[in-house]
């Protein structure tokens, strides 16, 4: 009988045009890829539109500009929405995002509970690492919440959260570390929802998770391991959960950018290989590569080609997918997993003893710690304890000659004109009705998804829709 497992795979495509991302899509699809991931542009990622005064040069630079549902319409052009799993790199404004893709689903005729995915909607670790947030913390909390809510009655096939280890460890985090301040901030998450009213059996199996993998090969897959063990222990013992679905910790791994570098980048392939071998002998249920050029530049096709068939070669040529486990018996892996679950509740009782993710958010305590681990890490490596091939080991005078991947300078001016023609196809009274009963219910304690759908059904912008939100919650001032 069959006893392994496979991955879902995926390759973010993240270009300033829609239609070239669109059409990095259907290429991928054609390669075989079963998930399309996206990540969206800084302008986006912050909401404001992408003719905000903020938004001038950074239009589409580091991902997909999306300010009306029409922008996502652009992106998803002739891709089946409910034969997709499309998994989107967006946190502050989740909720409009998800609102969008909702909107287009029922446009396109298709069945809104058949649509699956992921939306990360992690703001805690956004003002830990990333510092991509809007709204100050409790409102940004109840709106992913209300994602969370909307998701569980409407979506049952959606992961309604990713809660991301990623960007911790991105910014300097131990694997230890990247551990114990994503599991503080599930549990922060946990708590809202289960004070919002929510059974933990009815949500918990629809949490998910996002770590990173670097290079140690054997530390990593024993830190995916540990993981698995935590979450299965929280649930059971603190949440009292039945379902065991609830006790699976369910990750999507993405290999390290922070690990690649600009020299000698053709050594990055070697590095994301080993990087993607340890999350799948640590279980991964999802995994994104990371292209080689990286270091450089977004990802050129030639070098998220490559990106992918190493993933397909580890599927189908490595064997790794006929067994589960595999380095389950190994003593030198099982005592790793366990001196790393150890440390891990050890740093997370820490955090809960100063008030848990919130409390060590306001006493700096896990941001802290993250910069004194990147400063080490950073040390070690400009004193050569710590080789890295290409930096400070084996270095070559040769520079890179590889195609890098470039953004249209036209671009901003062709989204702007295409923002303008938008709003001048409005129903401004309905427009304003909308806004206004988004604003009105942003007072009161209700679930704000609706609400923002509807404006979204009445070609509300992002930013129009965040702004109104500001007006109420005000924004994040560190």
């Amino acid at each position: 009988m069959y006893r392994g497992r496979l991955w879902t795979m995926r390759q973010y495509s993240g270009f300033g045009d829609a239609s070239q991302t669109n059409q990095r899509f259907r290429y991928l699809l054609d390669q075989g890829q079963t998930g399309l991931s996206v990540a969206f542009d800084l302008p986006t990622q912050l909401g404001y539109d992408s003719d905000h005064p903020l938004s001038a040069g950074e239009v589409g630079r580091v991902g997909v500009a999306v300010s009306t549902v029409a922008d996502l319409a652009e992106l998803f052009d002739e891709i089946p929405l409910d034969k997709v799993s499309t998994s989107m790199t967006i946190n502050a404004t989740a909720p409009v995002l998800l609102a969008m893709y909702v909107v287009l689903a029922k446009r396109n005729g298709v069945d809104i509970s058949l649509l699956k995915g992921t939306v990360q909607n992690d703001i805690m670790k956004e003002y830990l690492a990333r510092g991509n947030y809007v709204f100050p913390v409790q409102p940004s909390i109840r709106l992913t919440i209300d994602l969370w809510e909307y998701c569980a009655r409407h979506l049952p096939k959606w992961n309604f959260v990713s809660i991301s280890g990623y960007h911790i460890r991105e910014a300097g985090a131990t694997a230890v570390q990247e551990l114990a301040f994503t599991f503080a901030d599930a549990l922060c998450y946990v708590q809202a929802a289960l004070e919002r009213g929510m059974e933990i059996d009815a949500f918990a199996p629809r949490i998910s998770f996002f770590f990173g993998a670097h290079n140690r090969l054997l530390e990593e897959a024993a830190k995916f391991r540990a993981a698995r063990r935590i979450w299965a222990r929280i649930m059971k013992e603190r949440y009292k959960a039945k379902n065991p679905k609830s006790w699976m910790l369910r990750f999507h791994t993405q290999t390290c950018g922070s690990t690649l570098t600009a020299q000698q980048p053709e050594n990055n392939i070697v590095r994301v290989t080993l990087q993607a071998l340890a999350s799948v002998l640590g279980g991964t249920q999802s995994l994104h590569t990371n292209s080689f050029d990286e270091a450089l530049a977004l990802p050129s096709e030639k070098a998220s080609t490559v990106a992918l068939r190493t993933q397909q070669i580890l599927a189908c040529e490595s064997g790794l997918t006929e067994t589960i486990d595999p380095l389950g018996g190994s003593y030198y892996v099982e005592s790793l997993t366990n001196r790393i679950e150890s440390d891990v509740l050890k740093l997370i009782g820490e955090i809960e003893s100063q008030g848990g993710a919130v409390g060590c958010l306001e006493n700096g305590f896990m941001r802290m710690k993250i910069e004194e681990s990147a400063f080490q890490a950073q040390k070690r490596m400009e004193e050569g304890q710590e080789k890295v091939i290409g930096v400070n080991a084996f270095e070559m005078d040769e520079k890179a000659r590889i195609d890098l991947s470039k953004v249209s300078e036209e671009l901003e001016a062709r989204r702007i004109e295409t923002l303008k023609k938008y709003r001048s196809k409005r129903d401004d009274a309905r427009l304003k009705e909308a806004l206004a009963a988004l604003s009105e219910a942003s007072r009161g304690d209700g679930n704000l998804m609706p609400f923002i759908i509807q404006s979204i059904e009445t070609k509300a912008t992002l930013g129009e829709i965040c702004d109104t939100l500001r007006g109420v919650f005000g924004t994040y001032d560190q």
